[in-house]
């Protein structure tokens, strides 16, 4: 199938999937989409032990297969998605929230890399590296999925904050260290950091991440500065596609990050931006038509999910490894953000709350699956593969379905921040 034609059938899917949900299932858009997504797969594959005949399985996973999930999300969605969401942050509110947006973003992903990177090599042998690269992609939360829960959600704007922000960086800077570490465990498959002595592993990092962000800054602040001249809304919204489009290809092809890019010239537009170089007219229409963008891209991107289930391997033994990593998340989870609000305790107060909603409010998705399908080939990918699927599934329908309610009971106590 070409290009045009693949994309047709995702969008004719997503809309019809959109619409089952919304007359029957009645989720949240982009949850129900996945569910309906999931239900339309095990369909699929319980027809084709009905009828082997007819090789339903084999045609479906041929064409799913054939979509480059890694490189649709990656190379061309992550960054429209993560401008979208970096857009309607404010500053003014991440700057007051800094201290524990920074530590989640830096430190919370440093240890739950190494807790579910240990973890996971005890309980499958392998080998220490190998599993670290799988608790560097698991590890980020994902912005996609954590904005659309927030949306549902009616928090306190500081803990909606701190859940936002993390979500938009620690996706970044979890990239960046996937990177470094993939070069290091599989340094003759050249990809991404392959091929990076030990040595260069933190000059690739401070390049990556500090580099992707002074490159957002830097693009910002010339689209800031034309859009001042300019009171053209049609005009200035093709301005911010062509910030978030080519921000993002620059930045792949300078070798920083390209996420972290796309966060940080999203946030100035959003915060500078729309204050000082956008008439009420026009922030209205960029407003608009970000928020469509982000809602059909995490329609297609759910769709995108639930059919990666024809890509992976069901065998009882790595389901129940499946199972148990799905505990060792949470509890990775649960030490990326415990540890870092311990460190602020001696400067501000916290409830207990904050720790269990943003425990079970750090939602894993697509990012994850699209590192994992980007792996080189081996002996190890096919497990690391299942066992990010199923942990990206169930934070997502588990999770997601009722961080909200969670949220909700605990979130309007006055100290929640």
């Amino acid at each position: 199938m070409t290009f045009l034609q693949i994309t047709s059938l995702l969008i004719v899917l997503a809309g019809v999937f959109g619409a089952i949900n919304y007359l029957v299932l009645k989720l949240p858009s982009a949850i129900g989409i996945l569910v309906v997504s999931l239900l339309a797969s095990f369909g699929l594959l319980g027809l084709d032990l009905a009828l082997p005949g007819l090789g339903i399985a084999d045609t479906v996973r041929q064409l799913v297969t054939g979509i480059d999930f890694s490189e649709a999300l990656l190379e061309g969605m992550l960054g429209l998605l993560l401008f979208a969401g970096a857009l309607h942050v404010k500053l003014s509110d991440l700057r007051s929230e800094w201290p524990s947006v920074f530590l989640m973003a830096t430190l919370g992903i440093a240890l739950s890399t190494v807790v579910v990177g240990v973890g996971f090599s005890w309980l499958t042998g392998m080998p220490l590296l190998v599993a670290l690269v799988f608790g560097a992609l698991i590890s980020p939360t994902d912005p996609v999925a954590v904005l659309g829960v927030l949306r549902e959600a009616d928090l306190p704007k500081a803990l909606e904050t701190k859940i936002a922000g993390e979500s938009l960086f620690n996706d970044g800077v979890g990239y960046v260290v996937f990177l470094v570490l993939v070069g290091l465990a599989f340094p003759a498959a050249h990809h991404g950091a392959g091929g990076n002595p030990l040595g260069g592993a933190a000059l690739l990092f401070v390049q990556e991440a500090f580099g992707g962000a002074l490159l957002g800054l830097v693009l910002g602040w010339i689209t800031f500065r034309v859009m001042r001249r300019i009171d053209d809304y049609s005009l200035e919204v093709l301005l911010t596609l062509g910030l978030a489009f080519g921000g993002y290809e620059l930045a792949v092809w300078l070798h920083v990050s390209a996420p972290i890019m796309a966060v940080c010239a999203g946030l100035l537009i959003g915060d500078v931006g729309t204050a000082r170089g956008m008439s009420e007219e026009t922030r209205r229409y960029v407003d608009a038509f970000w928020r469509l963008i982000d809602e059909i891209l995490n329609a297609v991107l759910f769709l995108m999910i639930g059919f990666e289930v024809f890509a992976i391997a069901f065998e009882a033994d790595v389901l129940v490894t499946a199972a148990a990593t799905i505990l060792l998340a949470l509890l990775a989870r649960l030490a990326a953000v415990a540890v870092p609000i311990a460190m602020l305790r001696p400067f501000r107060s916290f409830s207990s709350g904050v720790t269990r909603i943003m425990t079970w409010g750090g939602l894993k998705g697509g990012i994850s699956v699209a590192l994992a399908l980007s792996l080189p080939e081996g002996e190890w990918k096919s497990l690391i593969l299942t066992c990010t699927y199923v942990v990206v599934v169930f934070s997502i329908v588990v999770e997601g379905l009722t961080v909200g309610r969670l949220a909700n009971r605990m979130g309007r106590a006055p100290d929640l921040v």
